[in-house]
């Protein structure tokens, strides 16, 4: 049986002058529902280009049963423990958290070269590189990306703060 009618599902679509049998329009009712009560999850991070040579990316698996209170304080305890002098002979000129939404959605943390290096130097006119480590919590899961703001290549400083990083939540008990 053929039904012709005005409906309209959320804000989705209005569907209007023409024949719906019941089994599109239940299927059209049961996915807006579906979309309103289990909304698919979204990740804010966007991927490294393919090939990048100046980016990295990946996740770190909280403690089993952490609450996300506690994979924040975590998180918020290693950017701490970062030296602001850098490590590694990376990062000389220091991090800041730009971005502090830790507990909603994405976080910020802009590491910064001393600016003293030749590359810097000669391709920067001695201003200090500016790297941006994004960051979000979905599942007990922290979803990361380190990546440059400028040049192809990083000469392994993202993945050099990426292991300092990983290796202070190791320390506190992280299964990385």
């Amino acid at each position: 049986m053929k039904i012709s009618s005005f409906l309209t599902i959320s804000s989705l679509a209005t569907v209007s002058a023409f024949s719906v049998n019941r089994r599109e329009a239940g299927a059209a009712v049961a996915a807006a529902f579906v979309g309103v009560v289990v909304p698919k999850e979204s990740y804010a991070i966007d991927s490294c280009k393919p090939g990048a040579n100046n980016c990295v990316q990946g996740s770190w698996a909280a403690p089993s049963g952490a609450e996300k209170s506690a994979i924040v304080d975590d998180l918020k305890a290693a950017i701490s423990a970062y030296p602001q002098e850098g490590q590694n002979e990376v990062d000389g000129g220091g991090w800041t958290i730009v971005e502090d939404n830790f507990g909603s959605g994405v976080s910020r943390v802009e590491y910064r070269s001393s600016g003293k290096g030749t590359f810097a130097k000669f391709f920067n006119g001695g201003k200090p590189f500016v790297d941006d480590l994004k960051l979000e919590i979905v599942d007990g899961v922290v979803y990361y990306k380190s990546a440059s703001r400028v040049g192809d290549s990083d000469f392994g400083v993202n993945g050099k703060r990426v292991a300092y990083l990983e290796g202070l939540l190791k320390g506190k008990g992280w299964p990385l």
